[in-house]
């Protein structure tokens, strides 16, 4: 099950607001702010798949480049240990840095679900 819409490569949030009694949403992972809302989940999930489009219609008509979510260039500060740790175990073990963060943050997250 996904916590997310997803339409052409971008992912979008999903509320629900007791007070209005609606569905709200906004596109995550970009600068520029897309949201959305509908009364049920069918529109919903229609108002987010226009969001996008109508935002990706925008971007080309005025010559603009859209916003890409999740490029997979992260700059992470790491504790100083943690990264001489990382680093000399990739080192030992014949695997880039980048690999083993990545291996790392995949096991900690599929964990955590």
């Amino acid at each position: 099950m996904s916590a997310t819409l997803q339409h052409r490569g971008y992912d979008g949030s999903v509320e629900y607001s007791a007070e209005d009694k609606m569905l709200h949403g906004r596109v995550i992972g970009i600068r520029d702010m897309i949201s959305f809302g509908g009364k049920s989940v069918r529109e919903l999930e229609k108002n987010f798949r226009d969001a996008i489009d109508e935002y990706l219609e925008f971007c080309k008509a005025r010559g603009k480049t859209p916003n890409k979510p999740f490029k997979g260039s992260l700059n992470v500060r790491l504790r100083e240990d943690l990264h001489t740790r990382a680093a000399l175990f990739a080192e030992k073990n014949d695997r880039k840095l980048n690999t083993v963060i990545n291996d790392a943050l995949d096991e900690y997250l599929t964990k955590s679900a």
